[in-house]
């Protein structure tokens, strides 16, 4: 589980096939200070397992599935990339629940700037559309934004002056590829409300939980 705060970009060193994976080297300081094998570090919004590292790089191995469902598959050596840590008992949340789990791939339609911030507008798929809210988190790339528009082919998030400086999206280009991941809590109330819902759970009942 991550927070969708990211703590450094890294660079990528490499990416080569190794057997029926591909191994993905990253150059970074924070994320190894404290790292094991077998930890989860988040790389632009993957969930992905630490294989080897050294003082300065780690090393992770890439599934061809993930290659297909987001956007690894398109990195380059000397590519900058989003890391975090996996969160720790008694850290303070300061992002949303973000599982590292992609829920589909986005392009960056437009950037704007707006006074010191800089809005982004990034085309979704439908599959991720109908977990969006105006105001409610998503994640892109890893880090957790708060969607301020809503449009029929996607959203727009504000990059405050801060923000910008911390996480790879001020760079891309139109066209390039990001990681989506919606609020898991939005499937949950899905879920509920669906045909395989329990009896007695409605939107009255949500509400007075705190769920919608």
């Amino acid at each position: 589980m991550f927070t969708g705060i990211v703590e450094e970009i890294g660079q990528v060193i490499s990416l080569d096939p190794s057997g029926g994976d591909n191994a993905l080297r990253i150059r970074c300081s924070t994320v190894v200070e404290d790292v094991r094998i077998g930890d989860s570090i988040n790389v632009n919004g993957v969930c992905l397992t630490v294989t080897e590292f050294t003082s300065d790089s780690f090393a992770v191995n890439l599934q061809p599935v993930t290659m297909r469902l987001s956007n690894l598959g398109d990195l380059s050596r000397g590519d900058a990339v989003n890391l975090e840590r996996a969160l720790a008992a008694g850290q303070r949340m300061g992002g949303h629940y973000v599982q590292g789990h992609v829920d589909g791939a986005g392009r960056i339609i437009e950037q704007r700037g707006e006074g010191k911030a800089v809005l982004i507008r990034i085309g979704a798929p439908d599959d991720v559309l109908r977990y969006c809210v105006e105001r409610g988190f998503i994640s892109v790339d890893g880090a957790s934004l708060t969607i301020v528009d809503l449009h029929q082919d996607g959203f727009t998030v504000s990059l405050v002056y801060h923000t910008q400086q911390w996480i790879t999206l001020p760079n891309k280009r139109t066209g390039d590829r990001v990681n989506l991941e919606v609020d898991v809590m939005a499937k949950y109330v899905e879920r509920l409300l669906g045909q395989d819902a329990r009896p007695g759970v409605d939107m009255d009942l949500l509400r007075r939980t705190g769920f919608a």
